[in-house]
């Protein structure tokens, strides 16, 4: 009923204002606002993945046989952005509406469906200097920062879901300098939570500390193409991210940091200091691109204990992660992807093997990342467990 009634209220909102705005092309949002006075803007524009997937699970004999099928609303999302008083002061709302995009309701978060994905300000105070405050991406791994909806392949790597820093509420302080004409450095520091996204009970453990370093030795991307799968506008020279991240999360209680589950004891919750590092590159040149990333997370302590040092189950995902990925586009803007990932958790720690997996993507742009079609087959191996295949198939639409 809440997303009936929001659905009407913007239907209602748009009807309204439709004889004073006018509709962007596609793929820039559903209608632009400006007041008119020019003190505010709004863009409003939506967009939504359908996915089907299969997996196989091979049997004792070595077959693959009996799959799995699952078709589902992946990604159903609204969002609005724009600027408030002065073009310096901008916002960003995201809001999920699909069961993936809500779940995670729990006593943390007053047992309600999670709504908002982003909700920040940006205020670019001084020169180049920016200050983000609200609910969004940590500066974490560069896939991560890329928007669900620019990938490359059908969705992210294991890398990012075992190792990403994902959203929370806090602050960020941005500032990039220009070495030389072609030489860029952005700088990112964020102060937050620390347990993840629309958290309503409270700081339980402490502070998480993010830092992130990128350096564009050949100047910048064409439209923000550092933070987009594939070489979408086909660079006419080479294009270099190199980027590093580092995050502590002080007397985290979670088992992934500011994701995963709680840890909770017998005398309220173990506290441990997590640190993860990243380390990553992104390479763009003539639809040609290279992605790669490596990650790290250790802790202090990460066996949880009840009061009498008895182990209650939980423990921090403590290991590494490769993600390396490729792709060329071609000039009827097909494109071939490949992607090879390997996670390999501390086995005196979680008694798990090692997870690689290899992927094979394809993907037809009608309309850039705006109006697309991708499919790709995986291979997973971990250790001696049966061996998985995996295919899926999704559309994106963006408005």
């Amino acid at each position: 009923m809440k997303c009936l009634a929001l659905g009407l209220m913007l239907c209602t909102f748009s009807i309204s204002f439709s004889q004073e705005t006018n509709a962007p092309e596609f793929g820039k949002g559903l209608f632009n606002l400006m007041g008119k006075d020019s003190t505010w803007s709004a863009n409003i524009g939506t967009r939504i993945q359908l996915l089907s997937s299969a997996t196989w699970i091979e049997n004792s004999n070595g077959d693959y046989t009996d799959p799995t099928f699952n078709t589902l609303i992946r990604r159903a999302r609204l969002k609005f952005d724009g600027f408030v008083y002065s073009p310096k002061l901008a916002y960003k709302i995201e809001l999920g509406l699909s069961n993936r995009d809500l779940s995670g309701a729990s006593q943390y978060t007053s047992d309600a469906p999670r709504y908002i994905l982003d909700a920040v300000v940006m205020w670019n105070f001084y020169q180049n200097f920016t200050l983000w405050v609200g609910q969004t991406k940590l500066p974490g791994n560069i896939e991560r920062v890329i928007s669900s909806g620019n990938l490359q392949m059908v969705d992210r790597s294991l890398l990012n879901s075992q190792f990403t820093l994902d959203r929370d509420i806090g602050l960020q302080l941005r500032h990039h300098t220009q070495l030389t004409h072609t030489f860029l450095i952005r700088e990112i520091i964020a102060i937050s939570q620390g347990e993840g996204r629309n958290i309503t009970t409270g700081n339980l453990g402490g502070h998480q500390y993010s830092g992130r370093l990128e350096l564009l030795p050949f100047g910048e991307f064409k439209g923000n193409g550092d933070y987009s799968g594939g070489d979408l506008k086909r660079e006419k020279s080479p294009k270099l991210l190199l980027a590093t991240t580092y995050d502590l999360n002080h007397k985290a209680v979670k088992t992934r940091g500011s994701q995963g589950t709680y840890m909770v004891t017998d005398f309220g919750f173990h506290k441990t200091n997590i640190s993860t590092l990243f380390l990553d590159a992104m390479f763009k040149y003539d639809g040609f691109s290279f992605m790669a990333e490596y990650a790290k997370r250790n802790a202090d302590d990460p066996f949880a204990k009840n009061a009498d040092g008895s182990l209650t189950g939980e423990v921090v995902q403590v290991g590494n992660g490769l993600n390396l990925q490729t792709g060329y586009l071609f000039n009827n803007n097909w494109e071939v992807s490949g992607r090879y990932t390997k996670i390999k958790l501390d086995e005196n720690i979680t008694g798990q093997n090692p997870e690689n997996q290899y992927s094979l993507g394809l993907s037809k742009y009608l309309v850039g990342h705006k109006l697309k079609v991708q499919t790709d087959i995986s291979y997973l191996s971990v250790g001696n467990d049966p061996n998985e295949l995996m295919f899926r198939l999704q559309m994106d639409v963006h408005f």
